[in-house]
């Protein structure tokens, strides 16, 4: 499962986020529909599993659940309430809120710490989606600044009273001419926040191009008394020790890399503590992996195996990268209804498999293409809000699915 490992100094100390030790200084990436309780059950578990060959314990990460809104929060959605539960050998249960109004914000981060919801929350203001952007949400938040900073400093208030951290987590800014990050993460430092993280794209770039490192290095410099995060193209424990290198920052934030590879959090755990271990899974232990995730999945929705095998269908052609599983078989894996067929159709493969090397590494999910992004009416006009954004972002997370 494991290459051979050579024990050595750590590279990087355990990462402190408030009252926190994050061991591992690595941070799942908060991911729509993929970041549930079933995918942070199978990477926590994973990272254990794997610890004894590499040395260190993926178990030791920071898994963040897949964003909800406050507004949604508030009101007890069912599907909301659904997406920030958690099991019970989480710890830390950390949550990530989107927000665009600081009462609501503020109401939100009361209601998780009052009723013991959560032992961290992270803030987004990354998010590059047409309809939360359209709105004035996400990434395109941080442009108003006192907005931002009113959103940021409630849900701080908030949760300081019960010592749950708030983190926050952007992106360089709108596109190349409407940068934001570093008077961002100042105002988040400046108000309290426990920590801040960078995703080295703008909203513009979606996940395209490269990431820009070198704006995580900037950051680093310009935020000194919180933990800084990196996020952008992390394929490997290899690319993370290249980014930790190149920028000084204190952690990274996984996202893309780990899709159909939860074993990447042994490998990144493994990496920082100095050891070479690496997880390279033949096609039976890949399988494995789908299989329980499977089971997961249809444990998330209450025992609903249909719900269960539908979620994990888009999982798998990531789980398969590289391997010599045919265009048949993916098709109907594509199509699998029941744990009992997911099984039949991963008895028909060839399990003895070994490791593709590098056909299964690099690049995963949908890198898309640079755009013009979607933004309320004159938004770049000034930095402060006028009255017909102030209504239209009020409105904002009405229209945000997901949470």
């Amino acid at each position: 499962m494991t290459a051979a490992a050579l024990t050595s100094t750590p590279l990087l100390p355990p990462l402190q986020i408030g009252r926190h030790t994050i061991e591992s200084p690595v941070v799942l990436a908060p991911m729509a529909g993929i970041t549930n309780r079933a995918f942070r059950r199978l990477c926590r578990e994973y990272g254990s599993a794997g610890s004894e060959a590499g040395g260190a314990s993926g178990a030791t990460s920071l898994y963040v659940n897949e964003m909800v809104t406050s507004r949604a929060l508030v009101e007890r959605s069912p599907e909301t309430m659904r997406l920030i539960s958690h099991g019970p050998e989480e710890h830390p249960r950390s949550v990530q809120l989107y927000s665009v109004d600081p009462v609501t914000a503020g109401l939100a981060a009361r209601m998780l710490v009052t009723e013991d919801r959560a032992d961290h929350i992270d803030l987004n203001f990354g998010c590059p989606v047409p309809k939360v952007t359209r709105k004035g949400g996400g990434a395109a938040l941080p442009w108003k600044t006192e907005l931002f900073r009113g959103i940021v400093s409630a849900v701080v208030r908030e949760a300081q009273s019960h010592d749950v951290p708030v983190t926050v987590k952007m992106r360089i800014g709108i596109d190349a001419d409407h940068v934001t990050y570093l008077e961002a993460g100042r105002i988040a430092e400046g108000e309290g926040a426990a920590a801040v993280a960078l995703h080295g794209r703008t909203a513009a770039q979606a996940y395209s191009g490269q990431a820009d490192w070198s704006a995580i290095a900037r950051l680093k410099e310009a935020v000194t008394t919180v933990p800084v995060l990196g996020n952008g193209d992390i394929w490997s424990a290899d690319d993370a020790l290249e980014m930790v290198r190149r920028t000084g920052c204190d952690g990274v934030v996984v996202g893309r890399g780990c899709l159909g590879r939860p074993w990447l959090f042994t490998d990144l755990a493994a990496a920082f503590a100095g050891t070479t271990a690496r997880v390279q899974p033949g096609l039976r232990e890949v399988t494995q992996t789908l299989r329980r995730h499977a089971a997961y999945l249809v444990d998330f929705y209450d025992g609903d195996e249909l719900r269960g095998c539908r979620d994990i269908r888009k999982h798998i052609a990531w789980y398969l990268k590289g391997f010599p599983a045919g265009s048949s078989v993916r098709n109907q894996l594509a199509l699998v209804d029941s744990l009992q067929a997911l099984d039949d159709l991963i008895g028909s493969m060839d399990l003895d498999a070994p490791w593709p090397g590098e056909p299964a590494e690099g690049q995963r999910g949908r890198a898309g293409s640079p755009r013009v992004v979607a933004l309320p009416e004159n938004w770049l006009r000034s930095r402060e809000l006028d009255d017909a954004q102030r209504a239209q972002v009020a409105q904002a997370e009405l229209s945000v699915s997901g949470g």
